[in-house]
């Protein structure tokens, strides 16, 4: 089971975006450019869970605890580049601003960073760091609203939380924010996700 959205992206601005990440995926492909796919995901002491399998006449329960949510921001590329941050609790767009400060001082060449219309993302303080990010050769690309299935580390949050994670991780919080770390240190070596066989929305060049 999947969650659905709330509302529909403008077709005119979902036309015009889409073709716009198109072409930065096609500059990416030449080296003119790196691309980063950035978003924000939690963890917490309830799995996630699509499917399942039960035994007739019988239920199969998933025990769900309260805990504090392990929130990870990550930037993805199609190559599997892999920056991540993680914090315990709620982001903010300061946090945001810092997190991309912070990965700022990586770039070695015109960098784009691909992200949603969450408002940590648009607050006035992040807003105004966009400007001088530019300067410095770093360059926010804003996805059309409702459409998360443009953002390509959609699925890397879904192969973490889906198959990547085991059940016995979830024993507690401590144990899950360790598998999770694991699993983020070993993105691009031992966790691989091959975005031409996954079902995109988006030209993969």
């Amino acid at each position: 089971m999947r969650r659905s959205l709330h509302g529909k992206p403008d077709p005119i601005d979902y036309k015009m975006k889409k073709k716009q990440l198109t072409e930065l995926i096609s500059l990416e492909s030449t080296g003119f450019l790196d691309l980063y796919f950035a978003d924000e995901s939690g963890f917490s002491l309830t799995p996630s869970v699509p499917y399942g399998w039960q035994k007739v006449s019988e239920t199969e329960s998933i025990a769900t605890q309260r805990s504090q949510q392990l929130n990870v921001f990550g930037l993805l590329t199609r190559g599997n580049k892999f920056e991540s941050y993680t914090k315990l609790g709620s982001n903010t767009s300061a946090n945001i601003i810092s997190y991309i400060e912070d990965f700022k001082k990586t770039i070695t060449k015109k960098t784009v960073i691909v992200l949603d219309n969450a408002p940590i993302h648009k607050s006035h303080e992040f807003l105004l760091k966009i400007e001088e990010w530019v300067s410095s050769g770093l360059y926010i690309f804003f996805l059309p609203t409702y459409s998360p299935h443009l953002n390509l580390i959609e699925t890397l949050w879904r192969k973490i939380k889906y198959e990547w994670l085991k059940p016995a991780d979830y024993y507690g919080m401590d144990k899950l924010a360790h598998a999770t770390e694991n699993i983020l240190r070993g993105i691009g070596s031992e966790f691989v996700i091959n975005f031409e066989c996954e079902d995109c929305s988006i030209i993969c060049v």
